[in-house]
């Protein structure tokens, strides 16, 4: 073999030692390339879910606030009835004389009694009731500011009722203010 054909022969093992050696660091890059790609899916991922929690989580909060906010609107609007049966009850003093006074009275009475009765409806429409205070003394929903003593009641029954008490279903809104019996030894 002469000098030109081992040189051809050399020459032709490098390009092909050449071309294998970047065959093998394109199968190597085409891995990583393919696991940084599929990353930066997963990263992009990730990052939308991440911002749709966050604004699932911002949605959640003003839902909250606002139904925390406007609980009691019904509440509000059956309380307004009873504002307007007191705005007519004042006007209707504001036009008595002394001719009609007698007459404005007798119709001031019966238009408080009609409005505190239906102010009962809207407080048991709303689940407000009265805290029953016959019987024995129930800490749980009494508060006795005074003892009294009483040969009509046994010790430790309700007396006297100084202030209603009233619960929200099961839940007290104000103790009743009542007087309890004490016996004498």
């Amino acid at each position: 073999m002469s000098q030109e054909e081992q040189n051809v022969e050399e020459t032709e093992a490098e390009e092909v030692s050449q071309t294998e050696e970047t065959e093998e660091e394109t199968v190597e890059a085409d891995p990583l390339e393919a696991a940084l790609a599929e990353a930066a899916e997963y990263k992009d991922k990730y990052l939308r879910a991440h911002a749709d929690f966050e604004n699932a989580k911002r949605r959640l909060e003003k839902d909250k606030m606002n139904a925390v906010s406007y609980a009691n609107e019904s509440f509000a609007k059956d309380i307004l009835a009873v504002i307007d049966s007191f705005e007519n009850a004042l006007a209707s003093i504001e036009s008595a004389d002394e001719e009609n006074t007698s007459e404005v009275l007798a119709q001031m009475k019966e238009g408080v009694n009609l409005t505190y009765e239906q102010l009962k409806k809207i407080l048991e429409k709303n689940h407000i009731k009265e805290v029953d205070c016959s019987g024995a003394f129930d800490p749980e929903v009494h508060q006795a500011i005074m003892q009294v003593e009483s040969d009509a009641h046994e010790e430790g029954d309700v007396v006297q009722v100084m202030q209603k008490g009233y619960t929200i279903k099961d839940r007290i809104l104000r103790p009743a203010m009542v007087s309890t019996c004490k016996k004498n030894d």
